[in-house]
């Protein structure tokens, strides 16, 4: 992996600030450039997700979070155009279901787990509950969670203990064969206000846009700051934040694909091997369909 890439990454052991990631870094890059490449990558990603498939072993968890009008569902299609179907699954979350709120915070991500041999994508995850929860405390009074009856009771202890519920349900999604990939779409405030404008003056993106996006576009501020307290608190060697540029959709797209492909190769996939046994029944098929 290039290191401009490699710069992405957040590792745990480091404090963590969004000041120090730049919107609009575009890299050694231009729009051509990263057009070529991207399709390159995404050859690659297609043949490596095969072996994926047929090994059966590991199963790959790629979630996305970011604010409203960062590009997720266009980075989603891009990058994963050209894959096979069979072997992805798209989740959106959205706001959680009575049934869902009868149940705890991480359940009904849990039932949308890839499994092995599969990449499972998050559009919006389990860590909407440490985002807009934490910039709008009390959707947690929908949980109904035991002696939690009031805001002030989403406290720093409450988040402390999240933090910790997400930290152990990655890990052991990890040790079971699981990669997670996390992806932070950082846009601008600027930039967001573009694609906003635009979503209103085009009929045919009038779809994309709701009021509610410009209530949340208020709390800015609040967000950015649960982004850093989320990505410092949950970034492990293990399951490591990748905070992407995203003011420039194809730079975004380029940099999510290279990381992808990188931590693909780094599992070392292969297709299964056949026994000696079934090899020789293989021979007496082909020479059975040889005769006819």
């Amino acid at each position: 992996m290039k290191n401009e890439f490699k710069g992405l990454i957040v590792q745990g052991d480091k404090k963590f600030s969004l000041k120090n990631f730049e919107t609009d870094f575009t890299g050694t890059y231009n729009k051509e450039k990263a057009k070529d490449e991207l399709i390159k990558t995404k050859i690659e990603i297609s043949h490596l997700q095969e072996k994926l498939y047929a090994a059966g072993k590991h199963s790959v968890l790629i979630i996305f979070q970011a604010m409203d009008a960062a590009g997720k569902d266009s980075a989603i299609a891009h990058i994963m155009n050209g894959l096979n179907p069979q072997g992805c699954q798209v989740f959106s979350f959205k706001v959680p279901t009575v049934k869902e709120y009868e149940h705890d915070f991480l359940w009904r991500h849990y039932l949308a787990l890839p499994e092995r041999g599969r990449i499972g994508i998050h559009n919006r995850s389990h860590y909407e509950n440490v985002l807009a929860c934490k910039v709008h405390p009390e959707y947690i009074l929908n949980e109904n969670i035991p002696h939690i009856n009031d805001v002030k009771k989403v406290n720093k202890d409450f988040w402390k203990q999240r933090y910790e519920s997400i930290r152990n349900f990655e890990s052991h999604l990890c040790a079971n064969g699981t990669v997670i990939l996390k992806f932070f779409l950082n846009v601008g405030l600027d930039e967001q206000k573009k694609r906003f404008l635009e979503r209103i003056e085009d009929p045919t993106k009038n779809w994309k846009f709701s009021s509610g996006d410009i209530k949340e576009r208020a709390h800015w501020d609040k967000y950015m700051s649960a982004y850093q307290d989320a990505i410092n608190e949950t970034s492990t060697e293990a399951s490591p934040w990748h905070v992407i540029p995203a003011d420039k959709k194809w730079y975004a797209r380029l940099a999510i694909s290279e990381i992808i492909l990188e931590r693909l190769k780094k599992l070392h996939l292969d297709f299964p091997t056949v026994a000696d046994e079934e090899k020789s029944k293989l021979e007496e098929t082909k020479t059975i369909l040889l005769a006819e």
